[in-house]
């Protein structure tokens, strides 16, 4: 399964009010890894960019001026996300913005969902912690995500927190994994190396109780019979009954 998660900085909140995407930041997951592979660009928005906008990101309008524009970037990000399914947090207001960017291309009018399927992580969030914060930041407390070095918004870190996040509350204990290209990639562009982390999820374990014992020894007694004393499980030691437990994993040391 080929999933990308994609977060996306702006001019400001309106795209119906032509605020414009000035960064896209993908990150490629298969299969529950991150493969290393990412999609990141910043964007000519050919407008300001607001006060409350800028005091998110901090990217100004003159730090803009020389990157390519969202029309000559379409095709490669289209080629990068098209088929897989987009996992984005508040999915609504970034695909809202690509779907306004879209729709100023010249062609055929072009919308994510008819590309992409898209997972809303901040809606599966709110069913899995009604009533409480499921901002990023917050989600990354609750899992023990590490988010040291997000001291403003940036659509790349934010794909790669929110890459770690989302294993993390879909997957248990084995879901963050990572490859190693992964950190790899994070070390070489100057992100900070995570070491992957290991949620504790206790495993239930349930025996055969004492009825169900003596019901599996008279049937082994009757296919003995039928055998003509060849049933091989009737050679084996009959298991002694144990209480239902739980047990704990150890979490790991890394």
């Amino acid at each position: 399964m080929r999933q990308i998660v994609l977060d996306t900085e702006t001019t400001g909140l309106e795209p119906e009010l032509d605020h414009r995407i000035i960064e896209i930041g993908c990150v490629e997951l298969v299969n529950r890894r991150a493969t290393g592979r990412t999609f990141h660009r910043y964007l000519n928005p050919e407008r300001d960019i607001d006060e409350g906008a800028l005091a998110v990101h901090g990217i100004s309008r003159a730090e803009l001026d020389g990157q390519p524009r969202f029309a000559e970037i379409a095709e490669e990000l289209l080629q990068f996300i098209s088929g897989a399914e987009l996992v984005i947090h508040n999915a609504a207001f970034d695909i809202a913005f690509l779907d306004a960017e879209l729709a100023r291309l010249a062609g055929e009018p072009r919308q994510i969902a008819g590309l992409c399927q898209v997972l809303d992580t901040l809606a599966l969030a709110r069913e899995l912690h009604p009533g409480q914060r499921n901002g990023l930041d917050a989600l990354c407390k609750r899992y023990s995500v590490d988010n040291s070095a997000r001291e403003l918004h940036g659509a790349l870190l934010d794909a790669r927190i929110l890459a770690d996040v989302y294993l993390a509350m879909t997957g248990g204990q084995g879901a963050l994994a990572l490859m190693e290209a992964d950190v790899s990639a994070r070390a070489n562009d100057g992100a900070r190396p995570r070491v992957p982390l290991r949620i504790s999820v206790p495993l239930s374990i349930t025996t055969a109780t004492s009825e169900e014992l003596a019901a599996h020894e008279a049937m082994l007694a009757i296919i003995a019979k039928a055998s003509g004393g060849r049933c091989v499980w009737s050679a084996m030691d009959t298991p002694v009954p144990v209480k239902e437990s739980t047990v704990a994993p150890q979490r790991s040391s890394a």
